[in-house]
């Protein structure tokens, strides 16, 4: 009798972790009023800059939702791309920048990225800034001319 008993028990415990297994967890439907952000652009091409100049650039975006738009710190690829974006929500059918300034001291390419992070139904999106940073061009010193025909001015 214990044998059936516990043959009992087992199989209702092995019932209800079967069960358990196939109940997905609940989704909450999008909000059709949620804040959405729309980029102007989502890539800065530099194109060939001079090796120690002005390195910034901006990101136009509109909130085109229903909601206000709550913008996180967004995080650069590198301590060399530094973003500013605006702290105070946005409101919808309004627009702001995000500052984007890049260090130009090292000469080479430029790829790196910003990752914006806000309460948007798109939750993330990825700016890029490209080109490619050259040399500064040496300051000319003036040659020294030979004029013979000069009189030196003595003191």
């Amino acid at each position: 009798m214990q044998k059936v008993i516990f043959s009992f028990i087992l199989l209702v415990f092995a019932a209800f972790s079967l069960n358990a297994q196939d109940v997905q967890p609940a989704q909450a439907p999008p909000d059709p009023n949620a804040p959405e952000i729309s980029f102007d652009k989502t890539v800065h091409d530099y194109g060939t800059i001079v090796q120690g100049a002005d390195g910034t650039c901006e990101f136009k975006f509109t909130n085109t939702g229903k909601e206000p738009l709550i913008l996180q710190k967004p995080v650069s690829s590198c301590g060399c791309t530094v973003p500013t974006w605006p702290q105070e929500p946005v409101l919808p059918g309004k627009s702001d920048v995000i500052k984007v300034t890049y260090a130009t001291h090292n000469v080479g390419p430029i790829n790196k990225t910003i990752t914006v992070t806000s309460n948007a139904k798109t939750a993330r999106v990825v700016l890029s800034i490209k080109g490619t940073v050259i040399a500064k061009p040496a300051d000319k010193v003036p040659e020294k001319t030979n004029d013979n025909s000069a009189t030196p001015i003595q003191k």
